[in-house]
């Protein structure tokens, strides 16, 4: 397999000497633990008492991350990015909701999303929300560890399937393939329940509805391998995304706080392991199974294109997509265009305060990923002085 990922001159195509720039001085500071933990608590505080910052934050790390405030704000960005082959997920990045009205609303985000992919099939082709979008986490940690409801909690329950419900139709009727995304280990066991029910009943004839599977947990193998078994017994497609995961730190210290053993793997090569494997037993079993390859990792996606080519898979089947976040590994996702292979970014979108949560996820998540930043640095130099020397 030809190493594809280093062509900078392809990855960066889309974006001018400024914008470049602008990339270089973002990772820069983001290489700086320091800078990063005083960066958030700053703009938390300004969040939080409403000071006028959101031009500083939108003009920089905003810009970089998001495709925009709202959902139409998105489709320039969407549209530049699908000349050069990328495809976008359109993510309502608007975390901690409580109400009856904000999950509503969230559903009829979710709703207006799929009808966005329907009209963009190609340039969009994935919808996606967080079950946590359409209810509250307490209901989905109680539901998951078989607690009773009482009757105003089955009530709230009810609704919440009736929201996922609604979307799964929804998205099945407009032909959009829907990504319900994965959240911490100790509410998604009653997600993964009623996105189960959803494959069974919307996902008969091909995949529609996909799962998210993070395989930092050492469970999730056995998790797919069970689900194949169940999918070839009862008659319907998996789909599946497969990552690696978000929220490590919060589920180790969980677990030592509580007692119980850690659902994480023991450290990076395991979970490296795992992915790997996953994304193997997928591949390997596409006629039931479609993958959503979630990964910025090059090693783990020139695997899937040396086993696409080992089993004959055509780099345009839509029962396997790249896929990555928006504002990180451009030489993975363009370069993968560029051959054909279906390659979407995760696109986020929102209020700029109220998006903040996901903003300074990604800058956390930059700095504590061994290399992910010093590779980013790299191939904006790579490139830079690339042009220079034009």
């Amino acid at each position: 397999m030809d190493k594809i990922f280093n062509n900078t001159e392809v990855a960066f195509a889309l974006k001018n000497d400024l914008e470049l720039k602008r990339a270089h001085f973002l990772f820069k500071m983001i290489s700086k633990p320091s800078l990063v933990k005083m960066g958030t608590a700053l703009a938390n505080f300004a969040i939080s008492t409403h000071l006028p910052v959101t031009g500083l934050i939108r003009s920089t790390v905003f810009d970089h991350f998001c495709g925009g405030i709202s959902e139409d704000d998105c489709l320039t960005v969407v549209d530049k990015m699908y000349t050069k082959g990328v495809s976008s997920v359109l993510d309502y990045s608007v975390e901690g909701k409580e109400t009856e009205d904000q999950f509503d609303a969230a559903l009829n985000m979710t709703l207006k999303t799929i009808e966005m992919a329907k009209a963009r099939p190609n340039a969009i082709p994935f919808a996606v929300f967080k079950p946590t979008g359409f209810g509250r986490f307490e209901m989905f940690d109680k539901k998951g560890e078989n607690r009773p409801f009482t009757d105003k909690e089955q009530q709230e329950w009810n609704r919440i399937l009736e929201r996922f419900d609604i979307a799964c139709k929804y998205a099945h009727d407009q032909d959009v393939f829907l990504l319900v995304d994965a959240e911490h280990s100790w509410m998604q066991d009653a997600a993964d329940e009623i996105v189960l029910d959803m494959m069974r009943k919307y996902n008969k004839e091909k995949a529609i509805i996909y799962n998210t599977a993070q395989l930092y947990r050492w469970d999730r193998l056995e998790y797919l391998k069970d689900l194949q078994k169940l999918a070839k017994e009862e008659g319907f497609h998996v789909g599946m995304k497969v990552v690696r995961g978000a929220y490590m730190e919060i589920e180790r210290e969980r677990a030592a706080q509580k007692g119980y053993k850690s659902p994480i793997c023991v450290d990076k090569e395991a979970t490296d392991v795992n992915y790997d494997a996953a994304i193997t037993f997928m591949i390997e079993n596409i006629d039931v199974m479609a993958l959503f390859a979630g990964t910025h990792n090059e090693k783990s996606t020139y695997m899937a294109m040396d086993l696409m080519e080992k089993h004959g898979i055509e780099h345009t089947d839509k029962r396997l997509f790249f896929g990555q976040l928006y504002g990180m590994s451009d030489n993975i996702s363009y370069n993968l265009a560029e051959r054909k292979y279906n390659v979407a970014k995760y696109l986020p979108f929102g209020p700029v305060r109220d998006v903040m949560p996901y903003l300074i996820r990604r800058a956390e998540e930059n700095t504590s990923v061994a290399g992910q930043t010093s590779r980013e640095l790299g191939l904006i130099e790579t490139e830079i002085k690339r042009r220079k020397r034009k």
